[in-house]
């Protein structure tokens, strides 16, 4: 379809229109409809026909939560953007700092779609030097872009693990591509929605809205955050049912319980004096469990992976003769 010229279009709907079968189904008004319908398939993210106004349903938020993972890992899951998550934010890097801790996570998955760029500004402000420009938002035939730079010294300046998933939209898919940008923090998860830009709707005379974006996120090298999204540096999929049941419980008990795996007994001395297998008695207990129709352990496999990354980058930097540092792997477009 991309391939074809103007003329060919022209040529393809003058033929369609004189001699297809059924007539009846090109009419003005169907070829109007197919041509919107087209329109909005093709633009993706940047339009959409709604029943009602107001802004697009978010996809479902969690709390602000902090903890520390291993004794080494800071671990934010920001929650929904405003005021209050930005202080909470503050408090937990400053605790991160003053227990030495070298990495944090920032987990934008569960944070609300937001269009408030200036919010987007503020989180991402705390991890980035002063004076560097993070994004800008551009509107077509408008004299100048808005400039979004960081106004202030960082509050934490070590390693960072951005997760981001399809639900990811908005001002939190600028916050994973500035921090990438200007930290050469790692994406991983999914491909965010790719949402970042300004929406205004119109009311059409049949009752429904068309909601469209009119301005949009650009990095500073000028590339667009709308509408394909921000892709992962790491991929990593994790079913939406047992995120939200990850962020449930989480709540009630932290998020380290679905991180790590529990230490497998093995064999010890004390065990062949009394002649027991703990390893045996384990996998035997597992597979009881698994007869019994007990569901297997919830893993949040994307923050694992970020742990992973975050020992195995630690690990290297470490080494002798290197500098320890942020990391240095290329971001993906």
């Amino acid at each position: 379809m991309d391939s074809l010229g103007v003329a060919d279009l022209q040529e393809a709907m003058k033929v369609l229109k004189s001699e297809y079968v059924h007539p009846e189904l090109l009419t003005e008004q169907e070829m109007a409809r197919a041509a919107l319908e087209g329109l909005l398939l093709r633009l993706g993210a940047g339009a959409v026909l709604a029943e009602s106004g107001g802004a697009a349903p978010a996809a479902p938020g969690a709390p602000f939560l902090a903890e520390i993972l291993d004794d080494r890992i800071g671990y934010v899951r920001l929650g929904a953007l405003g005021a209050e998550s930005i202080n909470q934010l503050d408090a937990a890097l400053d605790n991160f700092r003053g227990k030495g801790l070298g990495a944090v996570v920032l987990d934008l998955r569960f944070t609300p779609y937001s269009g408030d760029f200036d919010l987007a500004l503020e989180v991402a402000r705390r991890f980035v030097p002063q004076g560097r420009m993070l994004f800008s938002v551009r509107k077509p035939g408008a004299k100048q872009e808005r400039m979004f730079t960081s106004s202030a010294e960082p509050r934490f300046q070590g390693l960072v693990m951005v997760l981001a998933d399809a639900e990811t939209a908005g001002s939190p898919e600028v916050i994973a591509a500035a921090l990438r940008g200007q930290t050469r923090a790692l994406v991983v998860g999914e491909t965010t929605a790719g949402r970042a830009a300004e929406y205004v709707e119109r009311r059409l005379p049949g009752g429904r809205f068309l909601r469209f974006a009119v301005a949009e996120a650009a990095l500073p090298d000028g590339t667009a955050i709308h509408p394909d999204g921000v892709r992962p540096d790491l991929a990593v999929k994790l079913d939406p049912s047992v995120k939200r049941r990850i962020a449930t419980l989480s709540g009630e008990r932290g998020i380290s319980q679905f991180v790590f795996e529990k230490e497998r007994a093995r064999m010890n001395e004390a065990a062949l004096v009394a002649g027991t297998n703990p390893e045996l008695d384990s996998i035997q207990a597992a597979r009881r469990e698994g007869e019994a129709g007990q569901e297997p352990p919830l893993r949040d496999t994307v923050l694992q992976r970020a742990v992973d990354l975050i020992t195995t980058i630690t690990i290297y930097e470490t080494k002798p003769g290197r500098q320890s540092g942020n990391a240095t792997a290329k971001p993906a477009p």
